[in-house]
């Protein structure tokens, strides 16, 4: 079968499913053998697809979870604060979580840390199936799926998911009176719900949302059906925030945003009265809206309080003390081995050395302590290139437009140059072109005006938010690298090694794709672009789905390589780490920004409308 990718998947099946119903309806006409042939394939990408599909949403054959869960509820039920102990989660069989206890108090805010591919992402989905005990009048939403196409404006789809909310909350609080009474303590926390959401006030608040977001009067009253996937996710997101869930679950909800919808959602949930449940790979994003933190670690759900950078310094703390009282124990057991073993014959030693053992016996009893397990830190690196004399590549007097007509540029008389040692950030809301550029830059589309300068030896590796389509979700980084290079070679430890200085070890490297988290899979396209050493990098939101300690290991990498980088990200940290020159897009120019990126984004903070 060829290598299909998630887009084309996608694409593929749909047309699979409009032929079986023209079919269906006895529109087929007789095929040949040449339209038997396409059938067969559409039919084993539709599969593909199908088995991708059901991969991605956690489910077996028979539309049951792939997960296993237990758990006991220790809170009230009609409390809106939650405590599960004896929590643990499985998934194909393997243990992600074991025997933890997790609280979540009404009215805070979590991070939810750990390394790629440790669960996050599981343990939600869970959550919002609640695969755990979750009481019922406790509303939960997990945003982790884009709006559905449809006829409606983003206004009217937030607007609508707003009302069905209403209704449901109505229906769940007649349903709660007949089955025990008006005195159900759990009501109070319903009525307050449904009496902040004031009808009257949908549209207004819904735009405020949808706003801050980055709709302008034009795109918010676009239908989603005709929106790219990143713009479906916001308005998800919008209606995620609109309707205030008891508990919401946000995974990764800054992938799709631009820095000014960053800054602005940062403010906005700090100030977010519910239960939230975070997962951000961004560290200025986690200190700014967390209140506590859940660190996911082997296998244990571990919780601090404060945000991320109080949980450093107090895990920094626990951690040197624990390895403090570990040397100390060691010592005292070599100490006890050591009298137990000089004892000798001597009665009055023997008995001393006895009672010892029966010490040492009880301390193996209670459990000794363990000493710390560092975090997995890897280093990766791009490959070294030769240097080019500048300009390696540049835009002279360049404007350019989609339609072709001036009055629709985008851009008008840009001058930029990238050299071998540039670091440069291209930063601006969603729309300004930013990925525009980048395409520019490739050759993949062509100015109006001016023109693209590239080196005669130029090699350019690109990283876009679109590189894992090129993935075949259906094998294994293994199969997929030795597959797509086996000209350089066909030995799988090869390609082991290869995948390893990425990060990507053992399971990880013999698992389908489709099982993989974002991450992991970030990591595979990352090794195929090392792999080809190209001597200036492209990278648009790079960070995407990475943890933290991958994304310090890019900035390293970026920081460490001879060649040039441009940069386009919504990761303020990274862009502190490694951008050189920073260049804001906007009124169809390029404009230098002589502060920090630190300061660009205060100037943004200071224009938020909440």
């Amino acid at each position: 079968m060829s290598a299909v990718s998630a887009s084309k998947a996608k694409r593929e099946a749909k047309r699979a499913e409009k032929e079986a119903a023209k079919a269906a309806a006895g529109k087929s006409t007789k095929k040949t053998k040449k339209q038997a042939q396409k059938d067969a394939e559409d039919k084993d990408v539709d599969d593909a697809a199908a088995q991708i599909a059901k991969l991605k949403m956690q489910t077996d054959e028979h539309g049951l979870s792939d997960r296993v869960t237990t758990g006991v509820l220790d809170s009230l039920e009609t409390s809106r604060d939650i405590k599960i102990s004896s929590l643990s989660l499985l998934f194909h069989g393997k243990v992600l979580i074991q025997d933890s206890t997790m609280e979540l108090n009404y009215g805070r805010r979590y991070g939810l840390l750990g390394e790629n591919g440790c669960g996050k992402s599981t343990l939600l989905k869970s959550l919002a199936a609640r695969e755990y005990p979750v009481p019922e009048h406790i509303d939960v939403y997990l945003l982790n799926e884009p709006a559905e196409p449809s006829e409606h404006s983003a206004l009217n789809y937030v607007v609508r998911e707003a009302e069905a909310e209403l209704k449901r909350m109505e229906d769940l609080v007649e349903d709660i009176i007949v089955k025990d009474g008006p005195e159900n303590p759990a009501l109070e926390g319903l009525y307050e719900k449904i009496d902040s959401m004031d009808p009257s006030t949908f549209e207004s608040r819904a735009a405020v949302i949808l706003t801050g977001l980055g709709f302008t009067p034009i795109t918010i009253n676009k239908k989603t059906k005709d929106m790219s996937g990143g713009w479906k996710m916001r308005v998800a997101l919008a209606k995620a925030l609109f309707v205030k869930p008891t508990l919401l679950l946000l995974d990764d909800p800054t992938a799709h945003l631009d820095l000014a919808a960053c800054v602005w959602l940062e403010e906005y949930l700090k100030r977010w009265e519910s239960t939230l449940i975070l997962v951000s790979h961004s560290q200025d994003f986690l200190n700014g809206v967390c209140t506590n933190m859940i660190d996911m670690r082997l296998k244990v759900l571990t919780q601090y309080g404060g945000n991320y950078d109080s949980y450093v310094k107090t895990r920094q703390e626990l951690e040197t003390n624990q390895m403090k009282q570990y040397h100390k124990q060691q010592e005292e057991i070599q100490h006890i081995k050591k009298f137990i073993a000089s004892a000798g014959t001597y009665a009055n030693l023997v008995r001393q050395a006895k009672s010892r053992q029966k010490i040492l016996d009880k301390m193996e009893a209670d459990g000794l302590i363990q000493p710390v397990v560092p975090d997995k830190v890897f280093t990766f690196r791009f490959p070294d290139v030769e240097k080019l004399p500048p300009p390696v590549l540049a835009f002279d007097n360049m404007s350019f437009s989609y339609s072709g007509k001036d009055e629709d540029n985008l851009y008008e008389g840009l001058d930029i140059g990238i050299d071998m040692d540039s670091r440069v950030a291209l930063v601006g809301p969603n729309g300004v072109g930013k990925s525009t550029l980048l395409n520019l830059f490739q050759g993949k589309l062509t100015p109006q005006k001016g023109r693209v300068i590239q080196h005669t030896h130029i090699k350019l590796g690109v990283y876009s938010q679109h590189s894992q389509d090129q993935l075949d979700l259906t094998k294994t980084p293994l199969e997929f690298v030795r597959d797509r290079f086996s000209h350089i070679s066909q030995d799988f430890q090869y390609w082991r090694q290869q995948l390893g200085r990425f990060g990507l070890t053992g399971e990880g490297q013999t698992s389908q794709m489709a099982t993989l988290s974002e991450g992991q899979r970030s990591r595979v396209v990352f090794a195929l672009l090392a792999i080809e050493s190209p001597n200036l990098i492209l990278l648009d939101e790079p960070t995407n789905g990475l943890d933290l300690s991958t994304i310090d290991s890019l900035a390293d990498a970026i920081n460490g390589f001879n060649g040039g980088v441009v940069v386009v990200s919504h990761d303020f940290r990274l862009l502190d780490k490694v951008a050189k020159d920073i260049f804001v897009i906007e009124n169809k120019t390029a404009t230098k920004w002589e502060g920090s990126i630190l300061d660009y984004k205060k100037k943004l903070a200071a224009e938020v409308v909440l």
